[in-house]
């Protein structure tokens, strides 16, 4: 396996004088920036006299300056601590001081909400911290310690004494490492407890960025430009939004804004992007919007019997999706992961032949552990396991045919919980092996399939094991219907809908109408399932699900 700041420095050096980072509309860094930058960072962090193994957080949105910052930690052989910049001022102070981290950077929005809470002096409470840190200029903000007493033109100048004739590709070299220490603390979103500090080793990342390299052969031959709208505090964004792009000498485009969808719309049409990395949310918004609801129509079902009609009609679509994001998907497609993709979604994308990759995964892998493509014949599968980083068994007597729990094992596997013992040991077998949490199967093929999550498993009054997602799944498919969670309340199904009232609208349907158009089609779905997992009640919302950053809706907010 080859470390992942061996890429990341053989792509400085190739690309020294291209652009690497964009924050979208606003500044880019350039190859050699990222490189002068990470170099004027350790100066600073050997002033603070913070040394290898420390820790340091991030908590900022994702930006040029939040990968710089990334990297800098990385090759100077700490700790990074990623935090997501939507966690409350009160817990970053709290997974600060959990953490260990002796510095946290910082942009605007993360600093003002602390001010607001009047939390910025209780890191001086924090044992051995040092300073808040400005993520865009580097500067303290304030400091908790006399270690940090560095200023800008201190910096220049050791700049310029380590480089007097400025710093060049020849100069770069970064620190690798072992690829079995602690390379980064994630915390997870917590979509149903709190926040648990993930351990990494070096290897997981690396790990992870080599097979998406395999994955998308492209990248690595032509680079291009990419749009970026995942997080990067968790590590899916992390690991294949950022470092394995930024190792193929792509041009990062960060969207830097809420993605609304014209703003986004607009970005893609400009960047052109030649991947694009999301969750299942955003695909399965455009897809039920412009695709699905036209394939639909009864004539449109008449033509689509036609084969020479159907290809026309087909191809049609999918120069239409493929404009829609840009115009230069299909060089490379989609890469989705965070969630289960939709059936209906996933089965129309093999019909108009967009490329695309599905991941499955959780933080504790770092994320990846299996994928299906889409020349995969199969519209639910995962695919089979990434083995050159995993092995993958079901605890099950009979794993292709009942259901057990997913477990893995490998060099991309989390090392335990950080200062959380009980978590960890509750975590993995007695054998060694991580369990995922997950139900699933595996056919004998390799190919596995995902149920759902054991804790969402619903037990009724007949004894009867229930997985939610699949029956939210057959709902979301249902017309009017934006998406919906699955409940067991007293031993009855109970189905939560929140309703796509702009549709309803559109087709002049008002609130009992549209209420009673679902219902209907509920029935309709009833007749289809068996008769102890039928949907009992529906419950309407008007309001989205809460959701982590990765688009999954916290469920524990709901039963």
């Amino acid at each position: 396996m080859k470390h992942f700041l061996s890429y990341v420095e053989e792509a400085i050096k190739d690309n020294w004088n291209k652009p690497a980072i964009t924050n979208y509309g606003a500044n880019t860094l350039n190859y050699s920036d990222v490189a002068v930058n990470i170099s004027k960072l350790h100066i600073i962090f050997e002033q603070c006299g913070i040394k290898k193994g420390d820790h340091i957080a991030i908590c900022a949105k994702s930006s040029a300056e939040w990968c710089v910052a990334f990297l800098a930690i990385a090759s100077y052989e700490a700790v990074a601590v990623p935090l997501l910049s939507d966690f409350l001022p009160e817990n970053v102070l709290n997974l600060t001081k959990a953490s260990d981290s002796k510095l946290l950077f910082v942009d605007n929005s993360v600093l003002a909400g602390m001010q607001r809470d009047g939390i910025v002096g209780g890191f001086a409470d924090v044992d051995g911290f040092i300073a808040l840190v400005d993520i865009v200029t580097f500067s303290a903000i304030d400091g908790y310690s006399d270690k940090f007493n560095v200023k800008q033109e201190i910096v220049d100048k050791l700049f310029e004494e380590r480089y007097p004739c400025g710093m060049s590709a020849d100069d770069v070299e970064l620190n690798k490492g072992d690829l079995n220490a602690l390379s980064v603390i994630s915390y997870t979103s917590g979509t149903s407890s709190s926040p648990k500090g993930v351990m990494l080793p070096t290897s997981s990342l690396s790990g992870n960025v080599e097979i998406a390299r395999k994955l998308v052969p492209i990248a690595v031959e032509e680079g291009g430009k990419t749009l970026s709208i995942l997080p990067f505090a968790h590590i899916f964004g992390l690991a294949f939004d950022f470092l394995f792009l930024f190792s193929c000498g792509c041009h990062i485009n960060i969207f830097t804004e809420k993605p609304v969808p014209a703003r986004l719309l607009k970005a893609l049409a400009s960047v052109k992007p030649f991947i694009f990395l999301t969750v299942p949310l955003l695909v399965e918004k455009v897809f039920r919007s412009k695709v699905i609801p036209t394939l639909r129509k009864p004539l449109m079902r008449i033509l689509l019997s036609i084969p020479g009609v159907r290809r026309l009609i087909l191809n049609k679509v999918r120069s239409k999706i493929i404009d829609t994001f840009g115009g230069n998907l299909a060089k490379a497609g989609f890469f989705i992961g965070g969630a289960a993709i939709s059936k209906d979604v996933e089965k129309v994308m093999k019909m108009i032949r967009i490329p695309y990759a599905v991941g499955y995964g959780m933080t504790e892998c770092g994320p990846l552990i299996s994928y299906v493509a889409s020349y995969h014949p199969s519209i639910d599968s995962r695919g089979g396991v990434v083995k050159e980083n995993l092995e993958l068994r079901i605890d099950s007597d009979r794993p292709s045919k009942f259901p057990g729990e997913i477990q893995v094992r490998g060099t991309v596997v989390t090392t335990g919980y950080y200062k959380n013992e009980e978590a960890t040991k509750a975590s993995f077998t007695n054998d060694g092996w991580l369990k995922t949490g997950d139900m699933g199967t595996q056919d004998r093929y390799g190919t596995v399939y995902i149920k759902g999550r054991c804790k969402n498993m619903i037990l009724t009054g007949s004894v009867q094991n229930i997985y939610p997602e699949e029956i939210e799944d057959m709902i979301n498919r249902i017309e009017y219907v934006s998406e919906s969670l699955v409940v067991g309340r007293n031993h009855a199904i109970i189905a939560i809908i929140v309703t796509d009232n702009d549709a309803a609208k559109a087709n002049g349907l008002n609130n009992e109408q549209l209420m009673a158009t679902v219902e209907k089609s509920i029935l309709a779905l009833n007749a289809k399932l068996p008769q102890y997992s039928r949907i009992a009640r529906c419950e309407f919302r008007s309001e989205p699900f809460e959701k982590t950053p990765k688009q999954s809706i916290k469920r524990f907010m709901y039963n």
